[in-house]
């Protein structure tokens, strides 16, 4: 992958954006990305929108209390115990497969996209072709860039999916690679977005009655799902507060 970040020449601006669609949709082709994902690569356009928004990435530098107040911390709990009951079913149904319960689920659900209400409208693959181009974080960009146009080869995505800022996809936001590597279902939906999140969450060693709160044996799987501190802690306070604080 970083070979191919080398040689498609990365870029800090929308100028060499053409060019470098052209230099990585031929080492595309040579990587057996069919043609259809081509197409849809060769048709994106300069993320200006995502690119303003990777530079100025804020809320992961306030205080865990700030971060609460922002992100609406109170709130997804509040919403979030009312949703573990009324899907009653569904959860139990994911902690027997997964043995993660309902509280971390619904706290990134509702971290994420507002339990499904904020999914982003951005073109998915203009987003992360465009991050995969920009020079600053080029090579896990491209990675990304692959395993979306592997996707769309598989009519999983298409050319029109729309996603967040940084090419973020489905009700808890899963990144293209992570679509490939713990989707299950679509992520379009409730169970599936929910289900594809206990299997991460399980994959990155959820172990089934462990506790998730810092120094606890689950707490480091909610790590592996995003590295920002505060967020992490949020997770594991929400999800205390959502599962009535006995886990």
């Amino acid at each position: 992958m970083s070979g191919a970040a080398l040689a498609a020449q990365c870029g800090n601006s929308a100028a060499g954006f053409e060019a470098w669609k052209q230099q990585f949709s031929q080492e595309a082709r040579a990587r057996g990305v069919g043609s259809s994902a081509i197409s849809a690569l060769m048709a994106t356009h300069y993320a200006t929108a995502t690119i303003n928004a990777d530079r100025g990435q804020k809320s992961f530098h306030l205080s865990f209390d700030a971060f609460m107040h922002k992100r609406g911390g109170a709130a997804i709990a509040s919403r979030g115990r009312s949703l573990k009951h009324s899907d009653a079913a569904l959860f139990a149904s994911i902690e027997q497969r997964y043995g993660v319960p309902p509280g971390p689920l619904i706290a990134i659900w509702g971290m994420e996209t507002a339990f499904g209400a904020e999914r982003g409208n951005q073109n998915m693959l203009s987003s992360i072709a465009t991050l995969s181009y920009d020079c600053r974080r080029s090579e896990f960009f491209t990675d990304q860039l692959y395993a979306a146009l592997k996707l769309i080869d598989r009519g999983t995505f298409s050319a029109s999916t729309r996603g967040s800022m940084h090419g973020e996809v489905g009700q808890t936001q899963f990144m293209p690679k992570t679509v490939l590597e713990y989707g299950v279902g679509s992520l379009e939906t409730p169970s599936g977005a929910l289900m594809s999140t206990a299997n991460y969450l399980h994959a990155h060693g959820w172990q089934r009655g462990g506790g998730y709160q810092p120094g606890e044996v689950n707490f480091a799987a909610i790590q592996a799902w995003n590295a920002a501190t505060v967020y992490q802690q949020a997770i594991a306070q929400i999800g205390r507060q959502i599962d009535g604080g006995d886990r």
